[in-house]
């Protein structure tokens, strides 16, 4: 099994040194999905939701999300982020909504973090919006779906 590089030789939590590793173009992708009831998916769709634009304000939300990541998760390098892309795709079939986050940096370690962040507030947004309305609303499936950059270089996991 592959060593804990969080944790110390006392077992305690540590920082992961990042200072041998190389500079190279980093860049994660992650994706979401909120379901709702039908009615609500219309409502969001036309621009009918009370406390306004729901995708415009989640879409601003994941992008103040994935530049704050160092401060929500304790043991996640600060990173200059060069670009924070936070896209919909709107699947009325399903009533559901479904979040696509990329980030991008030049740096020593990954953005897959930040990208997850952003689309865990994204999806935690669009359901603050429209929780008065619709109390089944469901986030699911939050993943990685690719990232690139760095020794590991290209994975793509769907």
């Amino acid at each position: 099994m592959k060593e804990m590089s969080h944790m110390d030789e006392k077992g305690r939590p540590k920082m992961v040194d990042v200072s041998g590793k190389s500079e190279s173009q980093r860049l994660a992708i992650a994706r979401g999905l909120v379901k709702m009831q039908a009615a609500t998916f219309e409502r969001i769709r036309e621009g009918q939701i009370a406390k306004g634009d729901v995708l415009a304000v989640a879409q601003l939300a994941g992008i103040m999300a994935a530049k704050r990541t160092p401060h929500l998760i304790p043991l996640c390098h600060p990173v200059f982020i060069d670009e924070v892309k936070i896209d919909f795709e709107l699947d009325e079939k399903n009533s559901a909504v479904e979040i696509s986050a990329s980030v991008k940096s030049t740096g020593r370690t990954g953005v897959e973090m930040e990208a997850l962040t952003a689309v865990a507030v994204t999806a935690l947004t669009i359901y603050d919006m429209v929780k008065g309305i619709d109390r089944g609303v469901r986030i699911e499936n939050i993943r990685l779906v690719r990232k690139s950059g760095g020794k590991s270089g290209d994975i793509t996991l769907e």
